[in-house]
């Protein structure tokens, strides 16, 4: 894995209340938001790059904004930005056009830039975990939908790649990450099942019972309708894609589902009585 240790790492937390656990892990934290620009200027000074990863939702584009026009004004030498899959202002999601717009500012900000597009992450499944480890079963509204899908670690390890590079060496690059094949959900519960021993199915359901479930679940409706976009363009073949890109940065291949269920199985078990 590739790893930011002996740099000079600044973290920006919300919550004052976590900057301790940060700062015991040897990362200076400092306190503020992106969706208050007077909070950001402290923050960014002295920094050379930035790591940027804007929280998903309506804002995002003044999040983006505000934290790109501070580090401008800091003097900062280069951002390298979390965009998502498939990022256009014609893309059949609203997250995707949302990123679009920030992905454009970014590259339009003066400063050096790269933007890294991944996939659908594996650890998405683990929201599934109480499910397959209670009934053997997952329910997602994705129909048949095939998806490139990529294990976070691997987007962890180009995004600490490129920091470590020379600046100019990614500049101006927009690098879309997959995983290693485009994948099914019955094929995913096909591994999960080969993991964990024992028999794991892939369930469809549509919209309105996933919907009910997230909105049971607490998830914001905002986040809900966004995930349908996605589920919607993933059912009509939009994420059948993959990219040999995290090789070509990493040196390796990216990690397959077999590796993903194999060191997250635990999460899968059933709880002993």
């Amino acid at each position: 894995m590739e790893s930011l240790k002996g740099r000079n790492i600044r973290a920006l937390v919300r919550d004052r209340s976590k900057a301790e656990r940060i700062r015991e892990r040897g990362v200076e934290a400092v306190v503020g938001d992106l969706g208050d620009a007077g909070s950001l200027p402290a923050a960014f000074e002295g920094v050379h790059d930035v790591w940027l990863l804007t929280p998903n939702g309506p804002r995002a584009p003044e999040h983006n904004m505000n934290a790109v026009w501070a580090a401008r004004e800091a003097g900062v030498e280069r951002i390298v930005r979390l965009s998502v899959v498939g990022a256009a202002h014609d893309a059949p999601n609203r997250s995707g056009r949302l990123h679009a717009l920030s992905d454009r500012e970014t590259e339009r900000c003066g400063i050096r830039w790269t933007i890294l597009r991944p996939h659908w992450f594996m650890q998405n499944l683990l929201n599934e975990a109480g499910d397959i480890a209670a009934t053997g079963t997952f329910s997602l509204n994705m129909a048949s939908a095939r998806i490139g899908m990529i294990d976070a670690r691997d987007i962890a390890d180009c995004a600490a790649r490129v920091l470590l590079d020379d600046p100019d060496r990614h500049h101006g690059a927009t690098y879309t990450l997959t995983g290693p094949r485009s994948l099914a959900f019955a094929e995913v519960a096909r591994e999960l099942s080969e993991a964990l021993g024992r028999s794991v199915a892939y369930l469809p359901v549509g919209d309105d019972a996933k919907r009910k479930a997230l909105l049971g679940y607490g998830v914001p409706e905002w986040i809900v309708h966004m995930l349908e976009d996605y589920a919607r363009a993933y059912a009509s073949g939009w994420g059948d894609l993959t990219t040999g890109t995290v090789a070509e940065l990493l040196g390796r291949p990216p990690r397959d589902i077999a590796d993903f269920v194999r060191d997250h199985a635990s999460a899968f078990a059933p709880v002993a009585g």
